[in-house]
């Protein structure tokens, strides 16, 4: 349940922000703004919570770890508000409109917080009423940069206040807050609303409380969990599939040492190994040498594959012990906005999260390799983080990623990092399932854009040809050296 009215003026009565200044400006989250108030030698952390059904602002011990990335709203508030003084900070009639008188010496705006649950928001505006920046942009309701958005203020009567005070009465939080003041040894009588309100919200209640994150977490660490064991459970069943590489083999040897016995197509023989009866079909139109290649490109195939296989199950193994931690980070984290800070970072959709960089990058004994995975990338890299005397590496006549490896001045690149760089090539592509492919490689200032191709591809010229089998050792090494 969110602040009402006549908690809001309690709260605002209590912390006396006129003639205070806002000192820094953090937004953790979303819906979570942090400003440091300083002024008449006191300093405290004042939250703004615009979580449905936890809406609320106080003074608080929590303190605000940044966001990873800066948010678009924050970034607004530390050029335009951050450093202001505070003239006056007072609620609209009884709306749960707080309207936040600020300025400079040479400007003068007003911070509007409305705390309606399902509508809450946070608009700056100019004396005039023009806004010029929401924390949520609405259109639809002309809450955008260049709309506008001046509340109705009205004085009220006595017995409007009265009412209002019977309907909406101050809660006091002592059922609420008994069983957790008594375990950290505290006396509610002595403590301010502000400090009520803030170990309330804070760890028992709304969306951004200790309980419901760490329910939350539990709930995203147990499907996140379920689907990573899927995914190992899958591959571990996959590479049984390969364990009769021996077999196809074996099968290929006996085609070759019995192949007199060979009659219309098929081979009766006793195996030499076990001394049983050996039935096998054979192309009648090949020859014996012929039919024994095929199972000997077979056999080759499933220790590639075994291989990569093996690999994979290794790294599924490390990304449920990294979940794991990552969950017990959570279940220790002491500050709550942290704890939704963690949760967001893992839960937020993958096509939303916006990406620190492009593609893949490695540092492998002091070189960078840089890795495109899909076209975008592969177009983003060429346009944006590689130069001339970079070297390109590609897969011959199968699709797949471009690698980089980025040039050293009066350096050749060494033939242990062209490996490395190699079997990320062979690795990102179609032949990754064959476990070995040609590659060609050449400097980026020797690639030409294909006139009217498909975004990313390029034309080599001065290529020079590399043939590279995976090699697991060289792929599990990668997996140390990935940033």
């Amino acid at each position: 349940m969110s602040l009402n009215c006549n908690e809001i003026n309690l709260i605002l009565s209590e912390l006396n922000l006129k003639e205070t200044f806002i000192q820094e400006i953090i937004q953790s989250g979303y819906d979570t703004i942090g400003f440091k108030i300083v002024g008449a030698g006191e300093r405290f952390n004042l939250l703004i919570c615009t979580s449905a059904k936890a809406c609320r602002i106080n003074a608080t011990a929590t303190n605000f770890p940044k966001n990873k990335k800066p948010l678009r709203f924050n970034e607004f508030l530390k050029a335009r508000v951050q450093g202001m003084r505070i003239n006056e900070c007072k609620q609209i009639g009884l709306d749960r409109i707080i309207k936040m008188d600020v300025s400079t010496w040479k400007e003068k705006l007003y911070i509007y917080i409305r705390l309606w649950s399902g509508a809450s928001n946070i608009i700056v505006t100019d004396t005039e009423g023009n806004i010029l920046d929401c924390m949520f942009r609405r259109p639809a309701k002309g809450e955008v940069s260049g709309g506008r958005f001046i509340p109705e203020e009205k004085t009220l009567t006595t017995e409007e206040i009265n009412e209002a005070k019977n309907k909406f009465p101050v809660r006091t939080f002592n059922e609420e807050l008994k069983t957790i003041a008594e375990e950290k040894n505290l006396n509610l009588e002595e403590l301010s609303f502000n400090k009520k309100v803030d170990l309330f919200y804070s760890e028992s209640a709304g969306t951004l409380s200790r309980d419901a994150l760490l329910s939350q977490a539990e709930k995203w660490y147990n499907v996140k969990k379920s689907k990573m064991e899927n995914a190992l459970e899958k591959l571990e069943a996959k590479k049984k599939t390969f364990d009769n590489a021996e077999s196809l083999k074996h099968t290929a040897d006996l085609i070759l040492a019995f192949q007199a016995e060979i009659k219309d197509g098929v081979l009766d023989c006793t195996d030499y190994e076990t001394e049983n009866k050996i039935h096998i079909k054979l192309d009648p139109k090949l020859s014996a040498h012929e039919n024994a290649n095929i199972y000997y490109e077979q056999y080759k195939k499933c220790l590639s594959g075994k291989e990569n296989l093996i690999h994979d199950i290794e790294l599924a193994k490390k990304q449920i012990i990294q979940l794991e931690e990552e969950y017990k980070k959570i279940q220790t984290e002491k500050n709550i906005i942290k704890i939704e800070q963690l949760i967001r970072q893992d839960t937020t959709p993958k096509q939303k999260i916006e990406k620190e960089r492009t593609g893949l990058l490695y540092e492998v004994k002091g070189w960078t390799i840089l890795v495109g995975r899909t076209a975008n990338e592969n177009d983003e890299l060429l346009r944006h983080n590689v130069k001339g005397m970079d070297l390109w590496l590609h897969t011959r006549d199968y699709a797949g990623g471009y690698v980089f490896i980025k040039a050293k001045k009066d350096k050749t690149v060494p033939l242990e990092i062209l490996l490395y760089a190699g079997n990320l090539a062979v690795y990102h592509s179609k032949a990754r399932k064959n476990g070995q492919a040609d590659l060609y490689y050449t400097q980026v200032k020797h690639l030409r854009r294909a006139k009217n191709g498909p975004k990313g591809l390029v034309l080599p010229t001065n290529e020079k040809n590399l043939h590279i089998k995976l090699d697991t050792k060289i792929l599990q090494a990668l997996d140390e050296c990935e940033k």
